[in-house]
């Protein structure tokens, strides 16, 4: 983490930063980052002694990079991000920088409980080579993560941070839906690029996009579990825990959806539902690896408290995936 005189130093930096590594928005010269495309949200394999693996990690990766990704999301929830200190958050990102391909994007997960703490997160993962940092909402005081909290958060985040910001709403994790009113007025912003929606409400994604159409803004849907009814109504993309195991099949539904191929893209939306639920809301993060395992990636274990799945939920995972014909 930075040190303590961080908050001057980014004031005193921050024009001359944020023109090196946005390109002026400022002025409003150019457009912002586009996000568009598919990103497997990266796990982090621990050893058997619960220690970060760094070269399980990079021989992950080489595989992943074989898809047509756009970029990879490092450090989201499915990274178990809540679980690593920050110099592992950071020593992870720096790995997953050195190990991808040079052309797909690094969004990096950088969102703590203070807004100071995440400044100091953010610029952080710049240094280490994030392309942008996708902010979870803070949540621990969410009876208090009011709308005004959240915008204030949101736009200190943004103003001081040197790479472009993309909004991260998961529910199912925090508790906490960040409201549409607050993505609206955050669309705004000229650092703040578009919003990770994993809540599963179509119609809301929809209602953002509508909202937000004035603006140089995009959205990602959470989950591949509803990725064809999330580009229906004007998304752009996905990060898709799923895409860790299916990569091709999540390819080319997008692949599908964006050359208006609806009928085969709704057959194979329909063969994704069951095995991206086992992988997000039935089992979890200990599900996704279990099914790395099977398909050839390193899973591994989670860190504590996660524990792995029991013999009934490793058959039931199992036959999720069989019934729709992907093993």
């Amino acid at each position: 983490m930075l040190g303590r005189g961080v908050w001057s130093t980014l004031r005193q930096g921050l024009s001359r930063g944020l023109s090196r590594k946005v390109g002026g928005w400022a002025s409003g010269e150019r457009r912002k980052m586009d996000i568009a495309g598919i990103y497997p949200p990266v796990t982090t394999p621990f050893t058997a002694t619960a220690e970060v693996d760094y070269g399980k990690l990079e021989e992950n990766l080489h595989k992943l990079g074989a898809f047509p990704f756009r970029g990879f999301v490092v450090q989201g929830s499915n990274g178990e991000f809540p679980f690593l200190t920050s110099i592992e958050r950071l020593e992870v990102v720096s790995r997953v920088r050195q190990a991808m391909p040079k052309d797909k994007l690094l969004l990096a997960g950088s969102g703590c409980e203070s807004t100071q703490a995440t400044v100091e997160m953010t610029v952080s993962m710049a240094q280490v080579g994030a392309d942008a940092a996708i902010v979870v909402t803070p949540c621990f005081y969410r009876g208090r993560m009011s709308s005004a909290a959240l915008i204030h958060h949101y736009t200190k985040v943004a103003d001081l941070s040197p790479i472009p910001v993309v909004l991260y709403s998961v529910p199912a994790n925090t508790g906490l839906d960040l409201p549409v009113d607050a993505v609206v007025t955050l669309s705004q912003h000229p650092n703040i690029v578009g919003i990770k929606d994993s809540g599963g409400d179509v119609t809301r994604m929809g209602l953002i996009v509508h909202k937000t159409g004035r603006q140089d803004f995009q959205v990602l849907a959470g989950s591949a579990g509803f990725l064809l009814a999330s580009y229906a109504v004007g998304a752009v993309g996905g990060v898709c825990a799923l895409a860790n195991v299916l990569g091709a099949q999540v390819c080319q539904l997008e692949r599908l959806c964006l050359t208006g191929q609806w009928e085969d893209a709704q057959k194979l939306q329909h063969r994704l539902i069951e095995p991206n639920t086992a992988v997000t809301r039935r089992f979890g993060i200990p599900g996704l690896k279990k099914t790395m395992d099977w398909f050839g990636y390193y899973g591994g274990p989670c860190r504590a408290p996660l524990q792995e799945l029991s013999p009934t939920d490793e058959e039931a995972l199992r036959m999720d995936f069989t019934s729709n014909g992907w093993l």
